[in-house]
């Protein structure tokens, strides 16, 4: 098998794992890990990129207070729902999609729907729905979570960077037998990871990976998103 086909194995059996086993990924493991995707590029090589990771029982304390970060900012009776950890000072510290709209709308009703026919959740049941989002302030199970910051002066570069750095991440995580999910809904609750981790402000939350084991009998491992074709994507010239 050569380089290209390891790569295009690698991308396609690569899945957003939301289910995952108890047991705790080796420290070695970890850092090679962490060596592999530290070898992704960045503008002007700045590597602007900064990660805290939880494992153990640091990581069952980070779910809790984020349980109870989140049911502190509900009204007294409120149904379940919002957003993990958005009550305590509210808000990511960059702007969530304005809307979805067209095609994009349309992939990610597809991709939502396939995660709730795959754990059960009927097509208007509210309370099932909110619970199921509420999985993102346990790391869906996970033993590890990683939290992203970049450095706030590096504006939107530093970001892309970031998100590179999540993509290197993922497929090492993959490429050793390990299951992991980018949480873009952690940093909707920016200010309490901010201060739960004492992280500055002159550095920004850009998302959260949960990481470990992945749980082959899980519901969630049954079902692979789709991609667009290369038609609705490109534009040849020449």
């Amino acid at each position: 098998m050569n380089d290209a086909q390891v790569l295009e194995r690698l991308l396609a059996d690569r899945w957003s794992c939301r289910g995952f086993t108890d047991e705790q990924v080796p420290r070695d493991v970890i850092d090679r890990l962490l060596t592999i995707a530290q070898r992704t590029p960045s503008w002007c090589n700045v590597q602007p990129w900064q990660l805290v990771i939880t494992s153990g029982e640091e990581t069952v304390r980070l779910k809790e207070a984020l349980l109870e970060s989140f049911d502190a900012s509900r009204p007294h009776g409120s149904a379940a729902g919002g957003t993990p950890g958005s009550g305590r000072a509210g808000g990511s510290d960059f702007d969530f999609p304005a809307g979805y709209s067209g095609v994009y709308r349309e992939r990610r009703r597809e991709s939502g729907w396939q995660l709730y026919d795959a754990v059960g959740v009927v097509k208007g049941d509210r309370e099932a729905s909110a619970l199921q989002m509420l999985r993102n302030s346990e790391f869906f199970g996970a033993p590890h979570a990683a939290i992203i910051t970049t450095d706030a002066d590096l504006g939107v570069y530093g970001a892309i960077d970031c998100g590179l750095y999540v993509e290197s991440f993922l497929l090492a995580a993959q490429a050793l037998g390990l299951g992991a999910c980018a949480q873009a809904a952690l940093a909707a609750g920016s200010p309490f990871l901010h201060e739960y981790f004492d992280i500055p402000e002159t550095r920004k939350v850009v998302c959260g990976i949960a990481f470990g084991y992945a749980d082959p009998d899980h519901p969630t491992a049954t079902y692979r998103t789709s991609r667009a074709s290369l038609d609705e994507v490109v534009t040849f010239v020449g």
